[in-house]
């Protein structure tokens, strides 16, 4: 028996944490089955500096500073810090806002759709299928000839650092000067795992997944196009992290009824994840695959943090974000209005 390569270790070991790590921090505090969700994160962040007034989703998650920090950190260390942008940014930032909107209406971003898997909610299943079809959707047209512009390189180190230097800066400032960020007493906001282990798990995973490049929307994307399953190894570890973690302290509950943060409404699951699958592949990346581009220099990366950011809060103050009785009118638009958005930007982008 051959002994695995050190980037199959490296993907194994990352998804492992992010299943293992996510289920902990749900035990540890975070709101159930979301100990690791970016869109949920994004929208606390954005309530935290002002964007929308529900301050039951207001508060800057140390998770999100450790993934970015974690990520540059490693960047440094094996001289892979690449500063590098693209050419079209608002369309990134417009992608980054309706990767959020997705997520919201399904209620999690990928991440969290393999933690609620993982922890046996079967609401998941359309969500998993929906995110495979806008994967697929996406590959079918980069195949027929999509062309978004390459990445050039030489953008200024500046350019590279300066939102994820933001972020990291954000969780000092939170911490140095008490109240200066808004911070919910009640809801998802009052949910959190102690700092310490919340920065932990955060800096951990964000080295481990810069170092193997692990994405959830990336592993569909290398096997529907090179059939290359190196990445999908990623996924079943992750979700052995989480049913392990779940079976042992008694929180895996297989069932469509009455599972945390979720809805019941399966078409739109579907079609919420389809279009967070969809904007990845013309993303580069899923939601929390962003965070590390950014950690590593990606300036694209970058401005569609920004676009998350503002999503986060539209999401809330808009009123698009889904309940637990299901989507709203509002998140039903929104997710058709996106898709809309990224078949325009397939018809306007195919070379001829």
């Amino acid at each position: 028996m051959r002994w695995p390569s050190r980037d199959t270790l490296l993907i194994l070991a990352s998804g492992l944490s992010l299943g293992g790590l996510g289920a902990a921090l749900a035990v540890w505090g975070n709101p159930a089955n979301s100990g690791i969700c970016i869109s949920c994160f994004m929208e606390n962040l954005a309530g935290s500096i002002g964007l929308h007034q529900n301050l039951r989703m207001a508060y800057l998650r140390p998770e999100l500073a450790g993934f970015v920090a974690g990520a540059l950190i490693s960047a440094l260390a094996f001289r892979e810090m690449r500063p590098r942008a693209g050419s079209y940014p608002v369309l990134g930032f417009t992608l980054g806002v309706f990767l959020i909107v997705g997520s919201s209406v399904f209620m999690g971003c990928p991440i969290k759709m393999m933690l609620r898997f993982g922890a046996g909610d079967m609401t998941a299943v359309a969500g998993i299928l929906g995110l495979a079809a806008g994967v697929w959707v996406g590959i079918r047209y980069y195949r027929a000839g999509l062309d978004l512009g390459a990445t050039r390189p030489g953008s200024g180190a500046l350019q590279g650092i300066l939102v994820p230097s933001l972020v990291v800066l954000l969780l000092v400032l939170s911490l140095w000067v008490p109240g200066v960020l808004k911070s919910g007493t009640t809801g998802p906001a009052a949910q959190r795992a102690p700092l310490a282990l919340a920065l932990a798990s955060g800096l951990l995973i964000g080295v481990l997944a810069q170092r193997s490049r692990f994405c959830v929307t990336g592993s569909f994307t290398n096997l529907f196009m090179a059939r290359d399953w190196s990445l999908a190894r990623g996924l079943g570890a992750l979700m052995l992290g989480a049913v392990a973690l779940n079976l042992a302290t008694g929180r895996l509950n297989v069932g469509l009824l009455d599972q945390p943060g979720s809805n019941p409404d399966h078409l739109w699951n579907f079609l919420a994840m389809a279009l967070v699958g969809f904007a990845s592949v013309l993303a580069g990346g899923c939601p929390f695959r962003q965070l590390i581009l950014a950690g590593e220099g990606s300036v694209d990366a970058s401005v569609i943090i920004l676009g998350m950011v503002a999503g986060g809060g539209i999401v809330q103050q808009w009123g698009i974000a889904s309940t637990s009785a299901g989507p709203t009118g509002y998140g039903k638009a929104a997710v058709l209005g996106g898709l809309a958005l990224c078949f325009a930007v397939v018809r306007f982008h195919r070379r001829s």
